[in-house]
């Protein structure tokens, strides 16, 4: 529904269009019971203010209870937060304004609007050179210490 072509993006550009969507919260998987991926919540309102939409990605939000997630009171309270704020906040949440929104062929996918945490391995490249540095002068050195006594064997 929020990023397929055909019929599904005729309904969304319709909704949009309309300005009848609020917002899209994506929710965290494992949420509902025998439902075991990401969810999304989509808040409609008939009279709205402007045509903005905004996106929440509640997707890390979550505690995980036995074999399901949950949201703790605290994720709920953030969500509502940001929903009645309507501010962007890094890594949460942002507002696209329906000119965006017509230019990413009304997709409305959160990972299309609020930008993940990075939480790739920072590396120093430069410390990485030195290890390797040290690798090679040692690998050198030991090559020269097998070559003394092969020498030796050999004579």
């Amino acid at each position: 529904m929020l990023y397929r072509g055909g019929k599904e993006q005729k309904i969304r550009k319709y909704l949009l269009e309309g300005n009848f969507i609020d917002a899209v919260i994506q929710l965290p998987p494992n949420l509902f019971f025998g439902t075991s991926i990401a969810t999304c919540i989509i808040v409609l309102k008939k009279s709205k203010n402007d045509d903005s939409v905004l996106f929440i990605d509640a997707s890390e939000r979550f505690v995980h209870v036995g074999n399901q997630n949950q949201l703790s009171p605290d994720d709920i309270a953030a969500i509502m937060d940001a929903y009645v704020k309507r501010e962007p906040v890094e890594h949460f949440s942002a507002v696209a304004s329906l000119e965006d929104i017509r230019k990413n062929d009304y997709v409305l996918s959160v990972s299309g609007y609020v930008q993940p945490k990075d939480t790739r391995e920072k590396i120093d490249i430069a410390e990485l050179n030195r290890q390797i540095s040290g690798i090679v002068a040692r690998e050198n050195e030991l090559r020269t210490q097998i070559d003394a006594i092969v020498a030796d064997l050999e004579n």
